[in-house]
């Protein structure tokens, strides 16, 4: 028996669409985000730490395409969770929730990242309030793009990702052929790097691939799921490690450690100014800047979706389940808004941190749901075991991290926690109700 529900679809998104929303969604929260944090702790071991958060996400990948076949339900996550264990309320609202933030995590990061490059060649580059404004903005005009029209998102995604991957490539090409040393250097400059470190490394930057389960949320707006979805999430994650490893690989060769971390909010543009000049660094702003559009507009797209999905359902407030046909406004602009005060009162590394932590639970919480029904989604039962595996070990580094080098961060994150279990919890108490009642 399939539990899949069974929705009119409106086909306006094609395999080409899709695999460009999780393009969108992870390229530009990657290789922009995580450069200089990544090159501060483990230098030329980067490109290393990348593959293996890459076979990470394709480990988790793994999950969401069997039970995103499966169901074939927007809902995606908080769905998955809500059918596979239907006598758990609260397991599906602790998802709902946590998921819905990680997802405002990421577009408060992608905004972040998009503002430090915008502002890179001003002489406020380093205001913070002026990059905080910007980001506001960019996440604005993104969320009135998205409510304006799907068809309409799907074209200028389109155009925003696959300009982007040119540009991407040049940039990689360039950086590479100018580059000022060569790896054995490097690896014999390099003071001793524990593995650890690059394993909690890979960890903190699972973050740059999370967009891929955005393909799942536009199950109501594909044509051929069962082809579609695993053709679209697999292409994507394969491009996506390629880039970031060729960029990587790249930036390390052309451009000074020390430049890469003394700018690390905008680390390849400033960079690249002083190795490749003013059009160097002119051509990897606008790179970055397109690649952060298209992650807001990706994940606004899905996560809204999924949070009116949410809504409906009574694990989030009503109001946000309303739609002007199929586009879910109240949920874009709540989510816009959250975002936009994310921004405001955290940082770059801190928002990096939260949404790792969050997409590494909850993907493990997704492979875990795989686990228990494998047999009707037809997964492999040694793949989703190391999955599991995997992703406890990920989530786990993190934490160790946090406790042995930022404690303070760790209790923002709790805390953070602590509010959105709290609000699940009263959400699935009152649902219950409702349900019990009827």
């Amino acid at each position: 028996m399939n539990d899949k529900i069974h929705r009119k679809r409106h086909s306006t998104l094609g395999v080409v669409e899709l695999i460009a929303i999780a393009l969108g969604g992870m390229v530009g929260g990657g290789i922009f985000t995580i450069l200089g944090i990544s090159v501060e702790m483990i230098g030329v071991f980067t490109p290393v730490a990348i593959i293996i958060g890459g076979v990470l996400a394709y480990l988790a990948a793994y999950s969401y395409i069997k039970l995103g076949v499966y169901y074939q339900d927007e809902g995606a996550s908080y769905s998955f969770v809500k059918r596979t264990f239907p006598h758990s309320p609260l397991a599906a609202s602790l998802v709902g929730w946590w998921v819905i933030f990680g997802y405002i995590s990421t577009v408060a990061l992608y905004a972040y990242t998009f503002s430090s490059y915008a502002i890179s060649s001003f002489e406020f580059a380093d205001n913070e309030w002026i990059r905080k404004l910007v980001a506001a903005g960019i996440i604005t005009l993104f969320t009135l793009i998205n409510i304006w029209s799907v068809k309409g998102m799907g074209k200028i995604e389109d155009l925003m990702v696959y300009t982007k991957l040119i540009i991407l490539v040049i940039i990689s090409f360039v950086l590479i052929n100018h580059s000022q040393t060569s790896l054995p250097v490097l690896f014999k400059a390099e003071q001793e790097t524990p593995f650890l470190a690059i394993l909690i490394v890979s960890s903190l930057t699972f973050v740059a691939y999370e967009g891929f389960q955005l393909v799942i949320n536009a199950v109501n707006e594909m044509d051929k799921p069962e082809t579609n979805i695993p053709k679209a999430i697999y292409s994507a994650l394969f491009i996506a490690v390629l880039i970031y490893v060729v960029i990587s690989l790249g930036a390390i060769l052309a451009i000074p450690f020390n430049d890469i971390i003394e700018n690390k909010e905008y680390a390849l543009a400033a960079g690249a100014e002083k190795t490749l000049g003013h059009w160097g660094s002119d051509l990897i702003i606008i790179g970055a800047l397109l690649a952060t559009s298209s992650a807001i507009s990706a994940t606004v797209f899905g996560a809204s979706r999924q949070m009116s999905v949410i809504a409906k359902e009574g694990y989030f407030p009503p109001f946000l389940a309303k739609r002007s046909n199929t586009i879910p406004t109240a949920a874009m602009v709540i989510l816009a808004c959250l975002a936009i005060l994310l921004v405001v009162i955290a940082d770059l590394e801190m928002i990096l941190e939260f949404s790792s932590v969050t997409f590494l639970v909850v993907s493990l919480i997704i492979t875990y749901a795989n686990y228990t029904i494998h047999q009707k989604t037809q997964s492999s039962l040694w793949m989703t075991c190391i999955a599991m595996l995997g992703l406890t070990i990920a989530t786990g580094l993190i934490i160790y991290y946090e406790a042995t080098h930022q404690i303070e961060q760790l209790y923002f994150i709790f805390g953070i926690y602590c509010v959105l279990s709290l609000a699940a919890w009263f959400y699935a108490k009152k649902n219950n109700k409702v349900i019990t009642a009827t």
